[in-house]
């Protein structure tokens, strides 16, 4: 769930969590304060890192999430999936944010990152207006260029049973304390 230390989640947890279960289920480790966040984006370990800034928004609910989830199906995929979401761990979100220089906040956003320099960013405008197949095949040719572990995250079989909350931010309710 989330950061009890940190400033609360703007959602509601349960209604949020479809859409983190989605990118779990095809291999992302979430990301739920800084310090993980520079812990993975900062290793020096010759590894990419696919970082990907989740959010309730309309075009991360009907283009990124399944945009990546179709690009993790590739044969080249980043070595490590990692997750943040935007107003719900919002100092891990800001911590990635941080490390995406020369970038305005973005969310959804995807940035690949390896030994904590940026490769690549994807931000929302280059998500929103384009579909799922747009998006994840912008995203294999940036595997194609930076990555070298074998893909894809998980079965076909598996890949065929990943269901994707369409919710949009409008609808979702407030997190009350």
């Amino acid at each position: 769930m989330f950061n009890v230390l940190s400033r609360p989640p703007m959602y509601d947890q349960g209604a949020v969590q479809p859409m983190r279960d989605e990118l779990i289920a095809v291999g992302f480790e979430e990301l739920l304060n800084p310090e993980s966040v520079e812990k993975v984006i900062e290793a020096n370990d010759d590894k990419t890192a696919l970082v990907f800034i989740n959010s309730v928004c309309g075009c991360a609910a009907g283009s990124a999430r399944p945009a990546i989830s179709l690009a993790l199906q590739h044969s080249i995929i980043p070595d490590k999936l990692y997750t943040v979401f935007a107003g719900q761990e919002r100092e891990a979100v800001d911590k990635v944010r941080r490390l995406v220089i020369s970038y305005p906040p973005s969310s959804p956003s995807i940035a690949l990152f390896k030994n904590g320099e940026l490769l690549h960013f994807v931000p929302r405008s280059n998500i929103e207006g384009y579909s799922a197949g747009q998006i994840a095949e912008n995203l294999t040719t940036i595997f194609d260029q930076y990555c070298s572990a074998k893909g894809p995250s998980i079965t076909p079989e598996q890949f065929a049973q990943v269901e994707y909350a369409k919710s949009c931010g409008s609808k979702i309710p407030k997190f009350k304390e």
